[in-house]
């Protein structure tokens, strides 16, 4: 890749060495543009360019469905990774005594949905992670004839480990357990095929690892278990015939905008798509070698001072996420390194570092430098 010219996307290299992208991202200048650009236009003529917007609108779900290798009838926009995940939580008809089954590092938008079910009588099953690992042995041994869904990361969060979701989503094929992926902290990094991995459900927001604004993203639903998971949040927009609003029929649409209820955000949505143009462009392949490349030079760095690897450094479970264990006080970390323009994450004794694919290894040792100056305490 040509880092000079990427590098030039993302005015935060000329302020900070960021590496925090497993939290919320800095926006490329592109997405900037499209916000301020849609701004400007709304102040100027108000919505006399609607149809634009609306085309806008499709063709940034075409761009989500082609990253995930889905059908555009099987995208909606969601507001967040949590609403995407509690619309197949409060839509799936449940029994009394069906279970649900995640492991116990997940990130706390792919827990409550699954708790929420106990008053129907679901039981929240939970998988007990090794060092930040999730071993497809313990996650299929909770499983038993009343497992309706199994729920999981693509990448977990504080560890970044990478789960084998071909494996898993195969597993739960031959079974006939609903499959559900919590893709935040792998999609815009890591290829996704929700085809190939057998997945029913996925829900991202766009914040992290694909650039967006904070508060949009994408929810698949695959065609096969559509008629499953019913709107529990009704209104003019899930119904097919939505734009004809004196027309009062209660249908649903056919496809995953179902789920999309009323007044898409618009703006949102086109930043998003916006951010997918750019990761597309640049290839999610090529993205995921140069992360992994600069993922080689932090595990060589923190091999070099003994520094303990939390994350797995097996090649086919790491991620983008890398997390170590300091025999300090970390408290103060991400302040001080704040304080010398590094932005990381230090979360439950961890010190985490998520940088993307236009950062660079310079920069990665530049942040070492700057921990051997913390470790030495000045």
């Amino acid at each position: 890749m040509d880092l000079e010219n990427i590098r030039k996307e993302f005015p935060v290299t000329q302020e900070l060495i960021f590496f925090d992208h497993a939290r919320v991202a800095p926006l490329p200048e592109r997405v900037r543009k499209v916000v301020t650009g849609f701004v400007d236009e709304a102040t100027r003529f108000g919505t006399a360019h609607y149809e634009t917007w609306m085309a806008g609108i499709e063709q940034s779900r075409k761009s989500f469905a082609r990253l995930i290798n889905a059908g555009t009838d099987e995208v909606a926009f969601v507001k967040n990774t949590s609403e995407g995940l509690s619309i197949v939580a409060n839509g799936l008809d449940w029994k009394p005594g069906d279970n649900v089954v995640i492991p116990d590092i997940e990130f706390p938008a792919n827990v409550y949905p699954w708790w929420n079910l106990k008053r129907l009588g679901v039981e929240t099953r939970m998988v007990h992670a090794i060092e930040g690992r999730v071993l497809f042995d313990d996650l299929v041994k909770q499983v038993d004839a009343r497992t309706r869904l199994i729920s999981i990361s693509s990448v977990e969060c504080n560890s970044g480990f990478r789960p084998d979701l071909n494996r898993i989503g195969a597993f739960c094929k031959e079974k006939g357990i609903l499959f559900c992926v919590d893709a935040i902290q792998s999609l815009g990094l890591l290829p996704m095929d929700v085809k190939r991995d057998h997945i029913d459900f996925l829900s991202a927001d766009g914040h992290k690892w694909m650039l967006s604004v904070e508060g949009l993203g994408g929810f698949y639903i695959s065609q096969d278990v559509l008629e499953k998971v019913y709107p529990v949040t009704v209104g003019w927009g899930n119904m097919v015939n939505a734009e004809n609003f004196m027309d009062y029929e209660f249908a649903f649409r056919p496809g995953a905008q179902r789920f999309e209820e009323g007044s898409p955000n618009t703006m949102s949505i086109h930043a998003f798509g916006s951010a997918l143009d750019l990761l597309m462009e640049t290839g999610i392949e090529n993205i995921e070698k140069q992360v992994m490349a600069l993922g080689d030079t932090i595990l060589e760095q923190l091999q070099r001072r003994g520094l303990k690897v939390y994350s797995s450094t097996r090649p086919e479970e790491r991620s983008g996420n890398i997390a170590f264990v300091m025999n300090q006080d970390v408290s103060r970390l991400d302040e001080w390194m704040l304080g010398n323009k590094v932005k990381l994450t230090v979360r439950d004794g961890l010190v985490r570092l998520s940088p993307h694919f236009y950062n660079s290894e310079d920069e990665i040792l530049k942040f070492f430098d700057l921990l051997d100056m913390y470790l030495k305490g000045k």
